[in-house]
């Protein structure tokens, strides 16, 4: 710290949350110089650190919580840095400019909420301990490890990106994992029809039971499991342990209590510098909405962390404006890829598919109506094309004269 910044001449900055976005945000602030600006102090709800939460099945498979965890221990033992771990914020009051957590009041001049979101479970009636569980941290994962303990299948409700993680971390358990999807395909937000129904098979043949187009209305004692799960449509299923990845929700707990403006559709509504209603409260990451839109992946919270830091820096970058939530993943072992707009929803837009049956592969380029712009594609089965299509999508690439040549195998003619 500079001499000539004295404790006197410091603000305070407090971040409410230690996730990977927060703790992104803190690593962004201090490499800016901002100890030179404020003391910081970081509130986070669980007891360890930031660890990574992308890679949060290997915790099932081994790995230990500490080597999970993000950056070095050192960062938060800085002057003028202070970590409180299991003390939660409690209340905002924004007129005093003070936080309120069990344990007192904490003054502060600047205030980033970076409080995440919350896994969405259905009113289910009977959902209740192991027939309600979810996958989020790693407490989480130490509840299902437990109920996992002398069972033998397991079930997991939602077959999104999380979804099939917590498949995999069942399979992973030794347990029969089935996966229950509202929808009729898997993924919807990121495949079409035909891409969810080649990840299907594909996951299918690695003995894992998917079931589509299911409402769960409730769940009752089973007769050879210990629940039995009756839908809307279709045969019940019965279960030892139940795992809820249905959806997030952001947390805006506290920003409701502080009086913050709310997007319709949830979140703290931001501004392009991610400052909230409030001048001196920024928002990030999954707890944050820009024009109406929650981002669900990390990417983005990133950028956000990014952006605020270099605000608070005195330095604005570039202000937020959306981002790109092409993702490419692999998913109990399966290649799978969604760029820009994999749906084709473009006026005008036109498609070329490659479908192997016979390898349950799957590929999906979507171009402009013009055919000078390729806007986005699906990929099952075989993410070595990603890259390229990604270039081509985001850099405004114009397509070769036969467009289907992106998406079939090499060297193979159309």
């Amino acid at each position: 710290m500079n001499a000539a910044a004295t404790s006197d001449s410091l603000q305070t900055l407090v971040v409410i949350g230690n996730g990977m976005v927060g703790h992104h945000c803190v690593e962004q602030l201090i490499a800016r110089g901002a100890l030179e600006r404020y003391r910081i102090t970081i509130f986070g709800e669980e007891t360890r650190r930031a660890y990574d939460r992308v890679h949060l099945s290997e915790y099932l498979n081994g790995r230990d919580a500490e080597s999970m965890a993000l950056g070095e221990a050192s960062l938060y033992e800085q002057d003028g840095v202070s970590l409180r771990l299991g003390e939660p914020v409690l209340d905002i009051d924004s007129h005093a400019r003070e936080v309120i957590t069990a344990k007192g009041r904490f003054a502060y001049d600047k205030l980033v909420l970076a409080t995440g979101s919350y896994p969405f479970v259905p009113p289910i009636a009977g959902a209740e301990g192991n027939s309600r569980l979810v996958y989020r941290s790693i407490d989480d994962l130490d509840l299902i490890r437990e109920a996992a303990s002398g069972a033998r299948r397991g079930v997991v409700v939602g077959g999104g990106l999380l979804g099939l993680e917590a498949a995999n971390a069942l399979k992973s358990l030794n347990l029969e994992a089935h996966v229950v999807e509202f929808a009729p395909r898997l993924m919807p937000v990121q495949l079409d029809e035909a891409g969810g129904a080649a990840l299907k098979a594909r996951i299918e043949a690695l003995g894992v039971g998917v079931h589509l187009s299911r409402a769960t209305q409730d769940i009752k004692p089973g007769t050879q499991y210990r629940y039995r799960m009756r839908f809307a449509e279709g045969a019940p299923l019965e279960t030892d342990l139940i795992v809820f990845s249905a959806g997030i929700r952001p947390q805006v707990f506290l920003a409701r209590k502080a009086g913050l403006a709310l997007a319709e559709r949830g979140g703290v509504a931001i501004d392009d510098r991610c400052r909230s209603s409030d001048e001196n409260i920024y928002a990030i990451g999954e707890c944050a909405s820009w024009n109406g839109t929650v981002f669900g992946l990390v990417a983005p919270g990133y950028q956000m962390a990014r952006i605020v830091a270099a605000d608070l820096c005195g330095a604005p970058e570039q202000a937020f404006s959306g981002a790109d939530m092409s993702t490419k993943l692999k998913l109990l072992g399966v290649d799978v890829g969604s760029i820009g707009d994999a749906h084709g929803v473009t006026p005008g837009s036109r498609s070329y598919r490659y479908i192997d049956e016979a390898g349950s592969g799957y590929r999906r380029l979507v171009i402009s109506e013009d055919g000078k712009r390729v806007l986005g594609a699906v990929l099952v089965g075989d993410n070595s094309y990603y890259d390229t299509l990604l270039q081509y999508a985001q850099n405004g690439i114009a397509p070769p004269a036969d467009p289907s040549s992106l998406i079939l195998p090499q060297g193979q003619a159309a």
